[in-house]
């Protein structure tokens, strides 16, 4: 005979249902497939679950976030597709040099590109691959958002648990949308080793300005090895260009 829930565990387990509908798979926390190798980033999420089944909301407003928050979308695009997966990058300009996301572990022939010039065409694009469930992920850059085609983009991906990253460029007004997360991308620089001479490994200033249940926070981060780890606090890129001259 089962034993009646005391309170506590009931509202726990309503949380866990909750936050389950909402993206956050409490029931894949410590298992590999809930690894995003994050480091301390993860600790801004509820229980420490990554939401693969949201939208997440990247804002750039710079040629430089613009740069940076590409390569992280697709070192975290990576982390979802695992070998097999699929990925489809909507967008009106190509910004992203296919061969170039091997370096953040995407095969260039796992993902599809999709260029369309319009805004309604773009929404459509995206709103439609969100839809297929044999995706992984779905990066979309969009300028302008509103509240009620967010939210239909936020229904879309908790029916499909299709991982949508949606990079909103110089808009106009950084209005909220209903996505999981707000991001904000900043490029650091980078320093050389002995493994990698030159400008080093990619470094960014990763900052969650907004998370649903969770503990916004930011993070200087370096991408190595297919994890991020943090790193000390360097001057960001702009300042330390402006600085030397």
């Amino acid at each position: 005979m089962e034993t009646a829930l005391t309170k506590s565990e009931l509202v726990a387990r309503l949380r866990s249902d909750i936050l389950s509908m909402q993206g956050f798979r409490t029931t894949n926390l410590g298992t590999k497939q809930n690894d995003f190798g994050l480091g301390p980033v993860m600790k801004a999420f509820p229980q420490g679950v990554f939401p693969r089944a949201g939208m997440h909301e990247f804002i750039s407003s710079s040629p430089e976030q613009i740069a940076a928050t590409s390569g992280f979308m697709a070192a975290l695009a990576a982390k979802m597709m695992k070998e097999n997966g699929l990925c489809v990058w909507v967008g009106r300009h190509r910004t992203v040099y296919p061969f170039a996301l091997s370096q953040f572990g995407v095969s260039p022939d796992r993902v599809i590109f999709v260029d369309l010039k319009k805004d309604k065409d773009l929404l459509w694009a995206i709103e439609e691959a969100l839809k297929c469930d044999a995706l992984s992920a779905v990066v979309g850059e969009i300028k302008e958002l509103n509240l009620t085609e967010s939210r239909r983009l936020q229904l879309t991906v908790e029916e499909s648990k299709v991982t949508g990253l949606l990079h909103r460029v110089s808009p106009r007004l950084s209005n909220p949308v209903a996505a999981v997360c707000r991001w904000r991308i900043s490029p650091l620089p980078g320093v050389a080793d002995q493994v990698l001479p030159g400008i080093g490994y990619p470094r960014w200033q990763v900052t969650i300005e907004k998370v649903r249940h969770g503990e916004p926070g930011s993070w200087p981060l370096e991408f190595r090895g297919g994890s991020f780890e943090l790193i000390g606090q360097p001057a960001p890129a702009e300042e330390y260009i402006s600085r030397v001259g």
